[in-house]
């Protein structure tokens, strides 16, 4: 098994990328957006789930980009691009980007501006993790202007570690999941 090439503020954790695309529903054949991608893993999951997923892996950093682009090819992951800039700039019209089914948002700059465009662009469903109390308040506020908010589930994970011989657990920070639905 592959070594995921870590950046700083990932990988997501095993237990949040579990429920984020529970919660995503993918599809065979889907479009995915992966704003934010960070290291690859959220799509690494996403193409274990779903087939002939074609992927766009969007981050700003420069960092991010390598490991994500180490991260696909060490793990076979195809039929993905990888995008370089503000997702905000790239979901716009004329962008690289015709039509997504999901998006997963692991990059909460301008979440106003990139809620708007996956709404846009007819997303079926939009799973956005966040950790700061202020980017969940306004990412619900955001999707209930655009008639899109299914939810938000709190997540607290810890871990085992050992302590004197036995077992203790250490918990890792707290993650919001907000959800956004396209309403029929």
């Amino acid at each position: 098994m592959s070594e995921i090439v870590s950046v700083s503020g990932g990988p997501t954790k095993p237990e949040i990328i579990a429920v984020s695309l529970s919660k995503l529903g993918l599809q065979d054949g889907d479009r995915f957006a992966d704003v934010g991608c960070g290291t690859g893993s959220v799509s690494i999951e996403a193409s274990r789930i779903a087939r002939n997923l074609t992927i766009y892996a969007i981050d700003a950093r420069k960092e991010a980009l390598f490991a994500t682009e180490a991260n696909f090819n060490s793990f076979g992951i195809e039929n993905a691009r990888v995008l370089a800039g503000e997702a905000s700039e790239l979901l716009g019209s004329g962008g690289p980007i015709d039509l997504i089914d999901c998006a997963f948002v692991g990059g909460t700059k301008n979440i106003d501006t990139i809620l708007e465009k996956l709404v846009e662009k007819k997303t079926r469903s939009i799973v956005v993790n966040a950790v700061r109390i202020e980017t969940v308040v306004r990412t619900i506020e955001a999707m209930k202007r655009l008639g899109i908010f299914d939810e938000v589930v709190h997540i607290a994970v810890s871990r085992s570690a050992p302590i004197a011989g036995e077992t203790m657990f250490k918990p890792e920070n707290p993650v919001y999941i907000v959800v956004g639905k396209k309403q029929a």
